[in-house]
């Protein structure tokens, strides 16, 4: 087959791209390996008949904010949005429960519970927050360097303004908390928001993605599209099909087929050869794509060395569970939640990382569980549970099964801690452990969700190595389309978008040639 852009891998970022360069007039080939679209964003029925699950990625505060998945009017492809009445519970060890709801006067009262005036505290945050929310939120899911939305919040800060917020956002969660707030309500629940990703209390930049989770939840909840996950990704098919975009499935690509430097196509499993008029754009790994999929030898060797010390996100364990009833939390906060984090104080998640770093078990996982029915009711019958957990574990590219199951036993302990009785009420379970992950997504290496750390060294114009912190490759017309590449992981479609607009930019018939000769002078001066 031939198009203009061929597009490998389908899952959101991917789709998001294929979009972007179908509604410029592109034709688009997309093709991906397995034998259906989404990657990461799929639901099915896994657990027990009528009990829907959300396989992988579930709640989506980033993508309902995302400038990106909003500006593709997916609506009017059947998605709509729906949420929990609360966002998110923190349970601590000795029950008291830290909430954040939409309604700031619930979350106010919540935190004070835990110490005299962090209700008030909370209210300052986030007014603080929705002062500047519209172009923080541009700057951070947007390409880099952030000229337009960086410009505007520099703008309405000022100078003194802007260097605040410049060092609020290196703080780590620990060190956040403790400025803002004065009881271990409001530190936990920001901690645990970071726990979201790999980096623990204690690293550099973790408080900002805790504070933006946290004050996202506050500002808009994290919703989920009724039907499940897999809505987001069937109105990404339905709207690049409707554009004349193309996808073939069970077609692993095993190389992009260069030339004079330059990214001619694909060659998958079967053999066949997919040329691209235009741009080769890829929705996997970094490591994927610059190592196995282009190889070694055409590329720098600096730049080989680099991914060398590209570091992956930990692994991950997730089950999912059928349950006939509403869980019985001794807390009762924690009924009306989507999301409830389990069970830690701060210092209880700093040992939970230390371990992790130490590429120990731990012995107290820390969980994030979701309620998917009391987010949308279409997940299971009335009055039962469509419910699933996750936890972190050491990056290792396999795994004993007993060690697994073990430690499946210690999660399903930490809920009945919490919620006596729950595991009386399981009809129905599915572990995937970090193979599975990796089996049903292949771009979930080791069980790895983000695409590579979070962490402050592989971020920006470091992300995935040293580089222009763009989606640009040495290669001409060859992008970097995934997690891997700037901003990161999450549901968010801005790697995608990235990639496409790059893609766009290189082919200007005014600007292409000035465009690439920047990118290679670059490149050049980098990996040299």
């Amino acid at each position: 087959m031939t198009a203009d852009a061929i597009v490998i891998g389908a899952g959101h970022n991917g789709l998001v791209a294929a979009n972007l360069l179908a509604d410029a007039g592109w034709e688009v080939l997309v093709v991906e390996a397995t034998a259906q679209p989404g990657g990461a964003v799929r639901s099915g029925h896994v657990t027990a008949p009528g009990y829907l699950s959300d396989l992988f990625s579930s709640f989506y505060p980033l993508g309902y904010a995302s400038p990106v998945l909003r500006g593709l009017d997916l609506h009017e492809h059947g998605l709509t949005w729906t949420q929990a009445p609360d966002a998110l519970t923190h349970l601590l060890p000795d029950g008291r429960a830290a909430t954040i709801s939409r309604d700031v006067t619930r979350t106010m009262a919540s935190m004070e519970a835990f110490a005299p005036g962090d209700g008030e505290r909370w209210r300052s945050a986030y007014t603080e927050w929705s002062e500047i929310s519209h172009h923080l939120v541009g700057t951070l899911l947007g390409g880099f360097p952030p000229v337009r939305h960086g410009a505007a919040l520099a703008g309405k800060l000022g100078v003194g303004g802007a260097l605040r917020l410049g060092r609020r956002l290196m703080l780590p969660a620990r060190r956040l908390g403790e400025e803002l707030f004065r009881g271990e309500g409001a530190r936990v629940t920001l901690a645990g928001c970071t726990l979201h990703t790999d980096l623990s209390p204690e690293d550099a930049g973790g408080g900002m993605l805790g504070w933006l989770l946290a004050m996202l939840a506050q500002e808009s909840g994290w919703p989920v599209p009724v039907g499940g996950a897999q809505q987001i990704t069937s109105a990404l098919v339905d709207r690049l099909l409707a554009r004349g975009g193309r996808i073939v499935y069970d077609s692993p690509v095993t190389r992009v087929l260069i030339a004079k430097d330059r990214a001619m196509g694909v060659r998958t499993a079967d053999g066949a050869n997919h040329r691209a008029r235009r741009a080769v754009l890829a929705d996997v790994p970094a490591p994927a794509l610059f190592l196995d999929l282009v190889g070694a030898p055409l590329l720098p060797t600096r730049m080989v060395d680099d991914l060398d010390n590209f570091r992956w996100d930990g692994a991950t364990v997730k089950v999912d569970w059928a349950v006939s009833a509403k869980v019985p939390w001794t807390n009762p906060a924690a009924t009306t939640s989507g999301v409830v984090h389990l069970t830690a104080d701060l210092n209880s998640l700093t040992r939970y990382a230390a371990q992790l770093a130490s590429d120990e078990m731990p012995t107290r996982p820390f969980m994030l569980l979701g309620q998917m029915t009391t987010a949308d009711p279409s997940h299971s019958p009335a009055g039962t549970e469509s419910l699933w957990a996750y936890t972190h574990l050491p990056f290792r590219r396999s795994w004993n099964p007993d060690d697994i199951a073990e430690h499946v036993t210690r999660m399903e302990q930490v809920i009945e801690s919490q919620a006596p009785g729950f595991q009386a009420t399981v009809i129905g379970r599915n572990v995937f452990a970090p193979g599975d992950l990796e089996q049903q997504n292949p771009s979930l290496v080791g069980g790895a969700l983000g695409g590579g750390t979070a962490a402050a060294y592989q971020q920006l114009f470091f992300r995935p190595i040293p580089g222009l912190g763009r989606p640009d490759t040495p290669i001409d017309r060859l992008f970097l389309a995934s997690a891997s590449a700037h901003p990161g992981g999450g549901v968010h479609g801005v790697p995608g978008a990235n990639a496409a607009r790059a893609a766009l930019a290189r082919e200007n018939a005014l600007a292409g040639g000035a465009y690439r000769a920047a990118i290679n002078a670059a490149h050049r001066a980098i990996y040299r």
